[in-house]
């Protein structure tokens, strides 16, 4: 019975691609780590890219960086970073830092009409919009803690 169901479980759920995108959404988009239809698809198509460049006589450090290009594509930069390390420059007087990760969580929800004021793309942190956002966070933020969050 064990290895029946065993079986039934198909090998590719734990592929190292989806394991690679689901430990880094955890990591920098905690709001989108439950979503398996994106990270199955995503780690799909980049297992599908590095084999193909394997196929078409690549080297592995050329498949690894064609996969990783497609895995981590509209992720490179975090709002959930960007409000902790907010928390960290801007608050770390008010908060204890080790919380920060959990608050940020709690905030991120928080700050969705902010935050989707601006368009948001693998390069956001070197546009001038980043300092007006982060700004603006920070007084969201500010305003929040004297609120009672």
């Amino acid at each position: 019975m064990y290895m029946e169901t065993k079986l039934k479980t198909p090998a590719v759920e734990f592929s190292y691609f989806r394991l690679s995108l689901l430990s880094y959404l955890r990591d920098m988009h905690p709001d989108k780590a439950d979503d398996m239809d994106f990270i199955a698809t995503r780690g799909d198509a980049a297992a599908s890219a590095y084999s193909e460049t394997i196929k078409s006589g690549h080297s592995h450090h050329e498949a690894e960086e064609i996969s990783s290009q497609i895995l981590y594509e509209g992720l490179h930069f975090s709002v959930y970073r960007t409000i902790i390390n907010i928390l960290w420059e801007e608050f770390s007087e008010e908060i204890d830092l080790s919380e920060s990760e959990d608050l940020a969580i709690i905030l991120l929800p928080r700050l969705s009409d902010t935050i989707s004021k601006y368009t948001l793309s693998d390069d956001f942190v070197n546009t001038p919009e980043y300092s007006q956002l982060y700004t603006e966070l920070t007084g969201e933020i500010q305003i929040r803690f004297e609120d009672g969050i």
